[in-house]
């Protein structure tokens, strides 16, 4: 078992503004590699209970560019964690940087289909508030009942994206 407190907080309009936040100071180290910065995740729906954490994907044409984009990330602190089991997601974690809200980035190429399936989400779901308003009390019931088990957290809500996922195309 995981131990991690699972904490949901009620949509924050603030998390759009740390993302812009964590958005700038990525383009200002990465921006002529890259073909674009998506804010994806719970915290990018309006309305959208979330785990206070900024999901972003960082969008490369192909992994031509991406040892670039590594030794640039690095100058800026973020460590390439290489692509935790998804096949064309690289994960970065980063030290020290207190100055902006907690945040997984990941770069993908444009292909990528799990970059496909964050932004299917997300837009589903930004354009169905039934959805978000179901997903969020999934959400929120899964962190009372698993407070300390991300891993029971994740399970409980599973069939919920799964339906969800169902509705806008996914597998």
């Amino acid at each position: 078992m995981q131990t991690k407190n699972v904490i949901v907080l009620p949509y924050d309009k603030a998390w759009k503004s740390a993302f812009e936040a964590i958005k700038q100071e990525i383009e200002c180290a990465v921006g002529d590699l890259i073909l674009g910065i998506e804010h994806v995740g719970s915290t990018s729906v309006e309305g959208m209970s979330a785990k206070p954490c900024i999901d972003i994907d960082v969008i490369i044409k192909d992994y031509s560019v991406f040892d670039k984009v590594i030794g640039k990330l690095e100058s800026i602190g973020y460590t390439h964690e290489g692509d935790l089991g998804i096949k064309d997601r690289e994960a970065f974690k980063y030290a020290n940087k207190p100055h902006l809200m907690k945040h997984h980035l990941y770069v993908c190429p444009q292909f990528s289909e799990e970059l496909n399936r964050h932004i299917t989400f997300r837009n589903f779901l930004r354009d169905n508030t039934d959805a978000v308003k179901k997903y969020s009390q999934v959400k929120e019931t899964a962190a009372k009942l698993f407070p300390n088990d991300i891993d029971k957290y994740i399970e409980y809500k599973s069939p919920c994206i799964e339906e969800l996922y169902a509705l806008c195309g996914l597998k």
